[in-house]
């Protein structure tokens, strides 16, 4: 075994000391509920008799107690690509849970949006909380106790984890994911991407973008491009809760039925009435928390997981910062690249050696943590393999020694990029995020005047009226999770690209989201904190004004401005907008945390 990087080593250990407290308070509170909840005999006749009445030829063996019960909480629904494939998977997952002397039922479901269709518009302002009631849906479904295990089915932006942060305050129960698979590739990403930046200009109308958008998003299976959705079935690998090489491989194949059969023999095989009892509370630990992070800064992964990560880690009672991240950005290199980062999709990826190749080069240099709990049953090194048919039984092989295409994975020795590509940028203008790895070095370091915006309409208004023709910095502010939820302003990425294309200094700094799909354009994002005020103090952004000199540099790691933002009043928030339902979510804008610690309603008010 490699020795673990001394990178990774101290980050780990800086992390444990940090949450030490939390975290015994969460062992605690699993270990009380594992002795209260130990199997179903402590349900009254009435509560049980409730439990299994619908539950047809399994009604027996689940009044008897003799058999295992497993819990489905499913993300299905057959508007999103990603979620179609589930629909069958219940009935399937049944008939392999009797295989093994199991049952199965449907514990409950949980919403499940597209920030794909609703990216944008007003619904978009309901994503980031949608995660929050994930959260909440996941632990009603759990709350009935009759469950000896979870298995967990979802896969897009807000769902993996919300459905990682519900599941894990019942840490006690042995968890597992079941990923669905990425759709066949479309069209080439370099063809898609210049269909929207040719209609950003006007040189083509709505119906040619809408022919290149269908080519490109056809059918069942996730989007092909690694950005949040992506980066989570990565992050489910790194962290030990799929069947090893589950994540890319496509819906409605016989290996990904295969995959979802050995994922429901292993649960059962991991529950507390067994000898291999692995409670999701001891898989999810701080040694795997470092694993996501490492998994994604070398695979340059969306940055909405510097949100995401230290919420599901909270729920886990593990506490990590934006500090963490770049640490151990100087430390592990940039080993893949994968559109919008690359050329290639998930799927050429997959082809290319895939996960197993980045588990083996990561394990291999001591960038990862090996001695780490999960529902494999050999750890870690068994996500060094990738799953194969043989004779129609499922088996796992060693990844070939050399990548199957060196301009998207390369080995740990010769890497696209020394660093992860993920940056904290700090300075008198707050803190944020900077996602080099899809950004050329020689745009690292901006300077310019900025022109500040409340709405990412407003940009696009000012770029059709010729306004940013000119080096600028664009600010968008009031865009936090207090604000207005946090909404992804993807709206900005082609006029700012055509704006770099044209000869010009661009940057973005706002308090709003980007994602995996951000673009080429130099950005801080998520800077915390955010522009609206908490506890009578407004965020930095709301001081600045037009024509105050903004410098981003991700080389230095700065965010500031020469701007003198003492004297000055901060500019109003706009008012709180209704329709869409973004009225019924006031309550989590006025409780969210920030964005370095999630932008978490539900575990602010909680105390996690």
């Amino acid at each position: 075994m490699s020795t673990l990087n001394t990178v990774v080593a101290h980050v780990t250990d800086r992390i444990i000391e940090r949450s030490k407290q939390s975290r015994a308070r969460y062992l605690d509170l699993v270990a009380r509920e594992r002795d209260r909840h130990s199997d179903r005999s402590f349900l009254s006749c009435s509560n049980l008799a409730h439990g299994f009445a619908a539950s047809g030829e399994d009604k027996a063996a689940i009044a008897t107690g003799g058999a295992l019960n497993l819990g489905i909480v499913t993300a299905y629904n057959d508007m999103l690509s990603a979620h179609q494939p589930y629909g069958r998977y219940p009935e399937q997952m049944k008939l392999f849970a009797r295989e093994v002397g199991a049952t199965a039922q449907v514990a409950g479901g949980v919403p499940a949006m597209c920030d794909g269709v609703t990216q944008g518009f007003d619904g978009m302002e309901l994503s980031l909380f949608s995660r929050d009631t994930i959260a909440l849906s996941s632990a009603v479904a759990l709350s009935h106790a009759m469950f000896d295990g979870v298995a967990l089915l979802g896969i897009c932006d807000k769902i993996v984890p919300g459905l990682v942060m519900g599941a894990l305050r019942f840490g006690h129960l042995p968890a597992i994911f079941i990923p669905s698979g990425p759709m066949p590739s479309g069209i080439t990403n370099k063809e898609k991407q210049k269909t929207r930046q040719l209609y950003a200009e006007g040189k083509v109308g709505r119906e040619e973008l809408l022919a290149s958008e269908s080519a490109s998003y056809h059918s069942p299976g996730t989007c092909t491009f690694y950005g949040t959705a992506n980066s989570n079935q990565m992050m489910m690998e790194m962290m030990g809760l799929h069947v090893p090489g589950a994540a890319f491989v496509p819906p409605n194949t016989p290996l990904r039925q295969a995959l979802t059969r050995a994922a429901v023999h292993r649960l059962a095989g991991m529950t507390r009435k067994g000898n291999d009892y692995r409670p999701m509370a001891e898989v999810v630990d701080e040694k795997a928390i470092v694993n996501a992070v490492v998994g994604l800064l070398a695979t340059g992964g969306s940055t909405n997981h510097a949100i995401h990560l230290p919420a599901m880690a909270r729920a886990a009672g593990v506490i990590i910062d934006w500090e963490d991240f770049d640490e151990l950005s100087s430390a592990v290199p940039l080993i893949t690249r994968v559109y919008p980062n690359g050329s290639g999709d998930v799927n050429h990826f997959h082809a290319a050696g895939g996960m197993a190749w980045v588990v083996r080069e990561l394990l291999g240099a001591g960038l990862a943590h090996a001695d780490v709990l999960t529902v494999a049953e050999g750890g870690m090194s068994d996500y060094a393999c990738e799953p194969v048919l043989m004779d129609d039984a499922l088996g796992w092989s060693p990844v070939p020694a050399t990548s199957g295409d060196d301009t998207m994975l390369r080995p740990v020795s010769d890497p696209f990029q020394p660093d992860g590509g993920m940056r904290l940028v700090s300075g008198n203008l707050g803190r944020g995020t900077f996602k080099t790895s899809a950004v050329d070095k020689e745009r690292w370091a901006i300077e310019a005047p900025c022109r500040v915006f409340d709405t990412q309409e407003a940009v696009a208004q000012a770029f059709k009226a010729g306004e940013l023709d000119k080096d600028v910095v664009v600010v968008v502010r009031f865009q936090g999770p207090r604000a207005n939820g946090m909404p992804e302003l993807h709206k900005l990425t082609p006029p700012l690209g055509v704006l770099q294309d044209r000869g010009f200094k661009v940057a973005l700094v706002t308090d709003g989201r980007m994602s995996g799909a951000s673009g080429k354009v130099p950005a801080a994002i998520h800077v915390t904190p955010e522009a609206l005020a908490k506890d009578g103090k407004p965020g930095p952004l709301a001081f600045l004004r037009d024509g105050d000199v903004v410098r981003l540099s991700a080389e230095d790691g700065s965010l500031s401005t020469s701007a003198d933002l003492s004297a000055r009043e901060p500019a109003p928030a706009p008012a709180a907008e209704m329709g869409m339902g973004r009225e019924l979510f006031a309550m989590f804008r006025m409780s969210a945390g920030g964005a370095e610690q999630g932008g978490s309603a539900m575990l602010e008010m909680a105390g996690l």
